[in-house]
Protein backbone atom coordinates (compact mmCIF):
# COMPACT_ATOMS: atom_id res chain seq x y z
CA UNK A 1 0.00 0.00 0.00
CA UNK A 2 1.53 3.54 -0.93
CA UNK A 3 1.56 6.53 0.81
CA UNK A 4 -1.10 8.36 -0.31
CA UNK A 5 -3.34 4.79 0.40
CA UNK A 6 -2.65 4.74 4.17
CA UNK A 7 -3.29 8.43 4.64
CA UNK A 8 -6.81 8.49 2.81
CA UNK A 9 -7.67 5.22 4.74
CA UNK A 10 -7.17 6.62 8.14
CA UNK A 11 -8.56 9.97 7.54
CA UNK A 12 -12.52 10.60 8.10
CA UNK A 13 -14.06 9.51 5.06
CA UNK A 14 -16.48 11.75 3.05
CA UNK A 15 -19.40 10.53 4.28
CA UNK A 16 -18.03 10.83 8.10
CA UNK A 17 -17.91 14.40 7.57
CA UNK A 18 -21.14 14.85 6.67
CA UNK A 19 -22.73 12.36 9.30
CA UNK A 20 -20.45 14.24 11.84
CA UNK A 21 -21.03 17.34 10.97
CA UNK A 22 -17.46 18.45 9.57
CA UNK A 23 -16.92 20.48 7.21
CA UNK A 24 -16.86 18.81 3.42
CA UNK A 25 -14.87 19.97 0.81
CA UNK A 26 -16.44 20.42 -2.91
CA UNK A 27 -20.15 19.86 -2.45
CA UNK A 28 -20.81 17.75 0.27
CA UNK A 29 -21.86 14.47 -0.69
CA UNK A 30 -23.66 11.82 0.91
CA UNK A 31 -22.76 8.78 -1.15
CA UNK A 32 -24.19 5.49 -1.09
CA UNK A 33 -24.60 2.64 -3.74
CA UNK A 34 -26.94 0.29 -2.33
CA UNK A 35 -28.43 -1.33 -5.68
CA UNK A 36 -32.09 -0.24 -4.33
CA UNK A 37 -34.69 -0.12 -7.62
CA UNK A 38 -36.40 3.09 -5.72
CA UNK A 39 -36.37 5.79 -7.63
CA UNK A 40 -35.86 4.15 -10.97
CA UNK A 41 -37.73 6.70 -13.29
CA UNK A 42 -35.00 9.39 -12.87
CA UNK A 43 -37.31 11.71 -10.65
CA UNK A 44 -35.21 12.41 -7.26
CA UNK A 45 -36.73 10.53 -3.82
CA UNK A 46 -37.03 12.77 -1.02
CA UNK A 47 -35.62 11.13 2.11
CA UNK A 48 -37.54 11.63 5.25
CA UNK A 49 -35.75 14.52 6.62
CA UNK A 50 -36.47 16.76 3.28
CA UNK A 51 -32.67 17.56 3.13
CA UNK A 52 -31.42 14.66 0.69
CA UNK A 53 -32.77 13.05 -2.26
CA UNK A 54 -31.74 9.72 -4.21
CA UNK A 55 -31.40 8.64 -7.54
CA UNK A 56 -30.91 5.24 -9.12
CA UNK A 57 -29.82 4.33 -12.02
CA UNK A 58 -27.84 0.80 -13.43
CA UNK A 59 -25.28 -0.06 -12.72
CA UNK A 60 -24.79 1.80 -9.91
CA UNK A 61 -27.69 1.16 -8.40
CA UNK A 62 -29.40 3.83 -5.82
CA UNK A 63 -26.92 7.09 -5.08
CA UNK A 64 -28.22 9.76 -2.33
CA UNK A 65 -26.96 13.08 -1.95
CA UNK A 66 -27.22 16.15 -0.14
CA UNK A 67 -26.84 19.05 -2.67
CA UNK A 68 -26.63 18.75 -6.49
CA UNK A 69 -22.26 18.16 -7.01
CA UNK A 70 -19.93 20.92 -8.14
CA UNK A 71 -16.96 18.75 -8.77
CA UNK A 72 -17.85 15.91 -11.46
CA UNK A 73 -15.21 13.19 -12.79
CA UNK A 74 -16.19 11.57 -16.14
CA UNK A 75 -15.16 9.49 -18.32
CA UNK A 76 -16.79 9.34 -21.71
CA UNK A 77 -17.82 12.03 -23.53
CA UNK A 78 -21.84 11.89 -23.37
CA UNK A 79 -21.89 12.16 -19.26
CA UNK A 80 -20.14 15.54 -19.95
CA UNK A 81 -22.60 16.51 -22.43
CA UNK A 82 -25.05 15.97 -20.19
CA UNK A 83 -23.76 17.96 -17.37
CA UNK A 84 -22.63 20.66 -20.12
CA UNK A 85 -26.72 20.88 -21.37
CA UNK A 86 -27.73 21.18 -17.88
CA UNK A 87 -25.61 24.42 -16.84
CA UNK A 88 -22.69 22.79 -15.23
CA UNK A 89 -20.66 21.83 -17.93
CA UNK A 90 -17.78 23.89 -15.05
CA UNK A 91 -18.20 20.72 -12.49
CA UNK A 92 -16.07 18.99 -15.05
CA UNK A 93 -12.51 17.83 -13.20
CA UNK A 94 -11.84 15.26 -15.72
CA UNK A 95 -12.59 13.95 -19.21
CA UNK A 96 -11.58 11.46 -21.59
CA UNK A 97 -9.61 12.51 -24.29
CA UNK A 98 -9.89 16.45 -23.23
CA UNK A 99 -7.33 17.04 -25.84
CA UNK A 100 -9.68 15.66 -28.84
CA UNK A 101 -13.22 16.36 -26.85
CA UNK A 102 -13.42 20.01 -25.73
CA UNK A 103 -11.68 21.60 -28.85
CA UNK A 104 -14.48 19.02 -30.56
CA UNK A 105 -17.42 20.57 -28.10
CA UNK A 106 -15.83 23.80 -28.79
CA UNK A 107 -16.95 23.02 -32.61
CA UNK A 108 -20.74 22.94 -31.43
CA UNK A 109 -20.96 25.66 -29.36
CA UNK A 110 -19.51 28.21 -31.78
CA UNK A 111 -23.20 27.92 -33.09
CA UNK A 112 -24.92 28.63 -29.19
CA UNK A 113 -24.88 31.94 -27.42
CA UNK A 114 -22.64 32.59 -24.47
CA UNK A 115 -22.20 28.63 -23.94
CA UNK A 116 -18.41 27.53 -23.81
CA UNK A 117 -16.63 25.25 -21.81
CA UNK A 118 -12.79 24.92 -20.68
CA UNK A 119 -12.15 21.36 -20.98
CA UNK A 120 -9.34 21.10 -23.11
CA UNK A 121 -6.81 21.38 -20.28
CA UNK A 122 -8.08 18.81 -17.79
CA UNK A 123 -6.93 15.94 -16.68
CA UNK A 124 -7.15 12.86 -19.10
CA UNK A 125 -9.53 9.82 -17.17
CA UNK A 126 -8.83 7.04 -19.02
CA UNK A 127 -6.62 4.87 -17.01
CA UNK A 128 -6.53 7.04 -14.04
CA UNK A 129 -5.56 5.51 -10.91
CA UNK A 130 -7.19 5.53 -7.69
CA UNK A 131 -4.61 8.01 -6.22
CA UNK A 132 -5.63 10.86 -8.56
CA UNK A 133 -9.16 10.05 -8.05
CA UNK A 134 -8.43 10.53 -4.16
CA UNK A 135 -6.42 14.02 -5.18
CA UNK A 136 -9.75 15.29 -7.25
CA UNK A 137 -11.85 14.66 -4.57
CA UNK A 138 -14.77 14.88 -6.83
CA UNK A 139 -18.44 15.02 -5.36
CA UNK A 140 -19.41 13.03 -7.74
CA UNK A 141 -17.82 10.36 -10.57
CA UNK A 142 -20.23 10.50 -13.55
CA UNK A 143 -19.19 7.55 -14.89
CA UNK A 144 -20.29 3.67 -15.81
CA UNK A 145 -18.17 1.47 -12.43
CA UNK A 146 -18.43 -1.67 -14.60
CA UNK A 147 -16.75 0.25 -17.81
CA UNK A 148 -14.31 1.89 -15.45
CA UNK A 149 -13.01 -1.85 -14.34
CA UNK A 150 -11.89 -2.84 -18.04
CA UNK A 151 -9.14 0.24 -17.73
CA UNK A 152 -5.84 -1.16 -16.36
CA UNK A 153 -5.59 1.05 -13.39
CA UNK A 154 -8.97 0.41 -11.80
CA UNK A 155 -10.97 -3.17 -10.19
CA UNK A 156 -13.94 -3.73 -8.29
CA UNK A 157 -12.21 -3.54 -5.16
CA UNK A 158 -11.26 0.39 -5.94
CA UNK A 159 -14.45 1.38 -7.33
CA UNK A 160 -16.05 0.37 -4.26
CA UNK A 161 -13.28 1.85 -1.94
CA UNK A 162 -13.75 5.34 -4.47
CA UNK A 163 -17.55 5.11 -3.87
CA UNK A 164 -17.24 4.67 -0.32
CA UNK A 165 -14.17 7.07 0.41
CA UNK A 166 -14.74 9.79 -1.72
CA UNK A 167 -18.90 9.86 -3.47
CA UNK A 168 -20.54 7.55 -5.51
CA UNK A 169 -20.41 6.30 -9.38
CA UNK A 170 -23.23 7.27 -11.62
CA UNK A 171 -22.88 6.49 -14.84
CA UNK A 172 -24.19 4.13 -17.85
CA UNK A 173 -22.09 3.47 -21.05
CA UNK A 174 -22.34 0.02 -22.44
CA UNK A 175 -26.12 1.14 -23.45
CA UNK A 176 -24.21 2.64 -26.28
CA UNK A 177 -24.86 -0.19 -28.76
CA UNK A 178 -26.08 -3.01 -25.99
CA UNK A 179 -22.62 -4.16 -25.19
CA UNK A 180 -21.74 -6.87 -22.62
CA UNK A 181 -20.55 -5.42 -19.43
CA UNK A 182 -17.94 -7.23 -17.76
CA UNK A 183 -18.77 -10.42 -16.28
CA UNK A 184 -18.75 -9.21 -12.83
CA UNK A 185 -21.48 -6.83 -13.50
CA UNK A 186 -23.35 -8.23 -16.37
CA UNK A 187 -26.76 -10.15 -14.02
CA UNK A 188 -28.05 -6.89 -13.19
CA UNK A 189 -27.06 -4.64 -16.17
CA UNK A 190 -29.87 -2.56 -17.20
CA UNK A 191 -29.89 -0.80 -20.92
CA UNK A 192 -31.15 2.72 -21.29
CA UNK A 193 -31.94 5.53 -23.88
CA UNK A 194 -29.97 8.55 -24.43
CA UNK A 195 -32.76 10.33 -23.17
CA UNK A 196 -32.99 8.15 -19.84
CA UNK A 197 -29.71 8.50 -19.05
CA UNK A 198 -29.96 12.12 -19.27
CA UNK A 199 -33.44 12.64 -17.13
CA UNK A 200 -31.61 10.78 -14.53
CA UNK A 201 -28.64 12.76 -14.57
CA UNK A 202 -30.67 15.68 -14.63
CA UNK A 203 -32.29 14.26 -11.56
CA UNK A 204 -28.69 13.90 -9.72
CA UNK A 205 -28.27 17.87 -10.82
CA UNK A 206 -31.67 18.48 -10.03
CA UNK A 207 -32.48 20.19 -12.79
CA UNK A 208 -35.48 18.81 -14.17
CA UNK A 209 -36.66 21.52 -15.62
CA UNK A 210 -33.76 22.34 -18.37
CA UNK A 211 -34.21 18.47 -18.84
CA UNK A 212 -37.85 18.91 -20.12
CA UNK A 213 -37.06 21.82 -21.86
CA UNK A 214 -34.27 20.26 -23.85
CA UNK A 215 -36.75 17.56 -24.65
CA UNK A 216 -39.62 19.70 -25.72
CA UNK A 217 -36.41 21.01 -28.61
CA UNK A 218 -35.88 17.42 -29.49
CA UNK A 219 -39.48 16.42 -29.64
CA UNK A 220 -40.20 19.35 -32.29
CA UNK A 221 -37.02 18.24 -33.97
CA UNK A 222 -38.15 14.62 -34.02
CA UNK A 223 -41.54 15.51 -35.22
CA UNK A 224 -40.15 17.88 -37.96
CA UNK A 225 -37.72 14.85 -39.40
CA UNK A 226 -40.28 12.31 -39.07
CA UNK A 227 -43.20 14.40 -41.47
CA UNK A 228 -41.01 15.16 -43.68
CA UNK A 229 -39.06 11.89 -44.34
CA UNK A 230 -39.74 10.97 -48.20
CA UNK A 231 -41.08 7.46 -48.82
CA UNK A 232 -38.88 4.30 -47.80
CA UNK A 233 -38.31 3.30 -51.58
CA UNK A 234 -36.74 7.32 -51.94
CA UNK A 235 -34.23 6.89 -48.99
CA UNK A 236 -30.49 6.35 -49.48
CA UNK A 237 -28.57 3.28 -49.06
CA UNK A 238 -25.99 4.39 -46.22
CA UNK A 239 -22.63 3.60 -44.80
CA UNK A 240 -22.14 5.07 -41.46
CA UNK A 241 -18.14 4.28 -40.64
CA UNK A 242 -15.27 4.86 -38.76
CA UNK A 243 -11.36 5.51 -40.30
CA UNK A 244 -7.88 5.73 -40.03
CA UNK A 245 -5.64 7.05 -42.43
CA UNK A 246 -1.92 5.85 -42.15
CA UNK A 247 1.09 5.97 -44.47
CA UNK A 248 -1.51 5.11 -47.56
CA UNK A 249 -3.49 3.05 -45.93
CA UNK A 250 -7.26 3.16 -45.49
CA UNK A 251 -8.73 1.36 -41.85
CA UNK A 252 -12.39 1.41 -41.77
CA UNK A 253 -14.97 0.25 -39.07
CA UNK A 254 -18.71 -0.15 -40.20
CA UNK A 255 -21.20 0.89 -37.54
CA UNK A 256 -24.89 -0.90 -38.16
CA UNK A 257 -27.38 1.92 -38.43
CA UNK A 258 -30.12 -0.17 -36.44
CA UNK A 259 -28.14 -1.55 -33.70
CA UNK A 260 -30.13 -0.31 -30.08
CA UNK A 261 -28.27 2.04 -27.94
CA UNK A 262 -27.34 5.60 -27.66
CA UNK A 263 -24.74 5.13 -30.35
CA UNK A 264 -27.08 5.47 -32.77
CA UNK A 265 -30.34 7.70 -31.58
CA UNK A 266 -29.00 10.34 -34.00
CA UNK A 267 -29.64 7.85 -36.86
CA UNK A 268 -32.07 5.63 -36.24
CA UNK A 269 -34.76 8.22 -36.86
CA UNK A 270 -33.74 9.13 -40.46
CA UNK A 271 -35.11 6.05 -41.22
CA UNK A 272 -32.09 5.13 -44.11
CA UNK A 273 -31.60 1.74 -45.66
CA UNK A 274 -28.51 0.29 -43.87
CA UNK A 275 -25.57 -0.44 -45.85
CA UNK A 276 -23.93 -3.12 -42.88
CA UNK A 277 -27.64 -4.10 -41.42
CA UNK A 278 -25.96 -7.44 -40.92
CA UNK A 279 -22.37 -6.14 -40.03
CA UNK A 280 -20.99 -6.57 -36.15
CA UNK A 281 -20.25 -3.20 -35.18
CA UNK A 282 -15.97 -2.52 -33.77
CA UNK A 283 -15.38 -5.54 -36.73
CA UNK A 284 -12.69 -4.13 -39.86
CA UNK A 285 -13.64 -4.29 -42.85
CA UNK A 286 -11.58 -3.79 -46.18
CA UNK A 287 -11.85 -1.37 -49.12
CA UNK A 288 -13.63 -4.06 -51.38
CA UNK A 289 -16.36 -4.71 -48.71
CA UNK A 290 -17.11 -0.98 -48.43
CA UNK A 291 -17.19 -1.23 -52.29
CA UNK A 292 -19.66 -4.16 -52.33
CA UNK A 293 -21.53 -2.59 -49.66
CA UNK A 294 -22.22 -0.40 -52.23
CA UNK A 295 -23.83 2.88 -50.57
CA UNK A 296 -25.63 5.76 -51.89
CA UNK A 297 -24.44 7.92 -48.99
CA UNK A 298 -21.41 7.68 -46.51
CA UNK A 299 -21.29 9.21 -43.48
CA UNK A 300 -17.76 9.19 -41.29
CA UNK A 301 -17.82 9.84 -37.86
CA UNK A 302 -15.33 11.34 -35.47
CA UNK A 303 -14.77 14.00 -38.58
CA UNK A 304 -14.87 17.26 -36.70
CA UNK A 305 -12.74 18.37 -33.80
CA UNK A 306 -8.83 18.72 -33.41
CA UNK A 307 -7.85 14.87 -34.66
CA UNK A 308 -10.11 14.87 -37.97
CA UNK A 309 -8.44 13.56 -40.98
CA UNK A 310 -11.77 14.00 -42.93
CA UNK A 311 -10.78 15.91 -45.52
CA UNK A 312 -7.88 13.90 -46.12
CA UNK A 313 -9.83 10.61 -45.55
CA UNK A 314 -12.51 12.17 -48.31
CA UNK A 315 -10.01 12.80 -51.02
CA UNK A 316 -7.99 9.58 -50.95
CA UNK A 317 -11.59 7.86 -51.40
CA UNK A 318 -11.93 10.25 -54.57
CA UNK A 319 -8.72 9.42 -56.16
CA UNK A 320 -8.31 5.79 -55.36
CA UNK A 321 -9.47 4.12 -58.53
CA UNK A 322 -11.22 0.90 -56.53
CA UNK A 323 -13.03 3.55 -54.25
CA UNK A 324 -14.49 5.91 -56.63
CA UNK A 325 -16.50 3.18 -57.65
CA UNK A 326 -18.59 3.63 -54.68
CA UNK A 327 -21.96 6.06 -55.44
CA UNK A 328 -21.13 7.76 -52.44
CA UNK A 329 -18.17 8.76 -53.46
CA UNK A 330 -18.62 9.42 -57.23
CA UNK A 331 -21.33 11.65 -56.63
CA UNK A 332 -19.85 13.45 -54.06
CA UNK A 333 -22.16 12.20 -50.80
CA UNK A 334 -19.11 11.79 -48.51
CA UNK A 335 -20.02 13.23 -45.34
CA UNK A 336 -18.54 13.83 -41.56
CA UNK A 337 -20.60 12.98 -38.61
CA UNK A 338 -18.94 14.19 -35.63
CA UNK A 339 -18.86 12.04 -32.63
CA UNK A 340 -19.83 8.52 -32.42
CA UNK A 341 -20.91 8.84 -28.50
CA UNK A 342 -22.18 11.86 -27.86
CA UNK A 343 -24.54 13.61 -25.06
CA UNK A 344 -27.78 15.85 -25.38
CA UNK A 345 -25.67 18.54 -27.38
CA UNK A 346 -23.95 16.57 -29.75
CA UNK A 347 -26.93 14.63 -30.41
CA UNK A 348 -28.99 17.65 -32.22
CA UNK A 349 -26.61 19.20 -34.34
CA UNK A 350 -26.06 15.75 -35.56
CA UNK A 351 -29.94 15.13 -35.65
CA UNK A 352 -29.75 18.08 -38.15
CA UNK A 353 -26.51 17.39 -39.55
CA UNK A 354 -27.79 13.76 -40.88
CA UNK A 355 -31.13 15.06 -41.91
CA UNK A 356 -29.46 17.47 -44.50
CA UNK A 357 -26.76 14.97 -45.46
CA UNK A 358 -29.30 12.30 -46.21
CA UNK A 359 -32.56 14.38 -47.67
CA UNK A 360 -31.12 17.52 -48.95
CA UNK A 361 -34.54 17.84 -50.93
CA UNK A 362 -36.38 17.58 -47.70
CA UNK A 363 -33.79 19.09 -45.28
CA UNK A 364 -31.72 21.57 -47.19
CA UNK A 365 -28.36 20.65 -48.36
CA UNK A 366 -25.26 20.39 -45.64
CA UNK A 367 -22.78 22.86 -46.76
CA UNK A 368 -19.45 21.52 -47.64
CA UNK A 369 -17.29 21.10 -44.83
CA UNK A 370 -13.32 21.12 -44.88
CA UNK A 371 -13.16 21.70 -40.79
CA UNK A 372 -13.26 24.08 -38.55
CA UNK A 373 -16.69 24.79 -36.23
CA UNK A 374 -20.32 23.62 -36.97
CA UNK A 375 -21.09 25.36 -40.37
CA UNK A 376 -23.24 28.55 -39.36
CA UNK A 377 -26.66 27.82 -41.52
CA UNK A 378 -29.00 30.62 -41.82
CA UNK A 379 -31.90 30.41 -39.25
CA UNK A 380 -34.56 29.81 -41.96
CA UNK A 381 -32.30 26.70 -42.71
CA UNK A 382 -31.56 25.28 -39.18
CA UNK A 383 -33.74 22.57 -38.06
CA UNK A 384 -33.68 23.35 -34.05
CA UNK A 385 -33.91 27.18 -32.48
CA UNK A 386 -30.08 27.22 -31.46
CA UNK A 387 -31.00 30.71 -28.94
CA UNK A 388 -33.78 28.26 -27.51
CA UNK A 389 -30.70 25.79 -26.52
CA UNK A 390 -28.36 28.16 -25.68
CA UNK A 391 -31.05 30.21 -23.42
CA UNK A 392 -32.04 26.70 -21.43
CA UNK A 393 -28.45 25.84 -20.85
CA UNK A 394 -27.61 29.50 -19.42
CA UNK A 395 -30.92 28.89 -17.13
CA UNK A 396 -33.46 30.72 -19.07
CA UNK A 397 -35.92 28.26 -19.07
CA UNK A 398 -39.93 28.63 -19.68
CA UNK A 399 -41.60 28.55 -16.44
Amino acid sequence: MSDDDTRTAAAPTRREYVKYGGAVIGGGILAGCTGSETGDEGEPEEDGDGDSYSVTMSPAGEITLEHPPERVFTNLVHHADMALALGHGDSITALYAPQNFGPLYDLFLERLEDVSTEWTDLPNSWNIDKEHLYELNNDLHLADPAYMTVMDSLDRDDIDEISENISPWFGNSYSDSHREPPEAWADDYEYYTLWEIFEKVAAVFQEEQRYQELTAVRTDLLSEIETNLPPETDRPRVARIQTGLSDGELSIWPFPLTDPGYEQAHLRPLGAEDAFADTEAYSEIDLEALVEADPDVMLITHAMGANSDFVETKEFLENDPVARTIPAVENDRVYPMAIRYGGPIAHLFQLEMGAKELYPEQFGEWPRYDGGAYPELPESEQLFDRQRVADIINGDTEQ
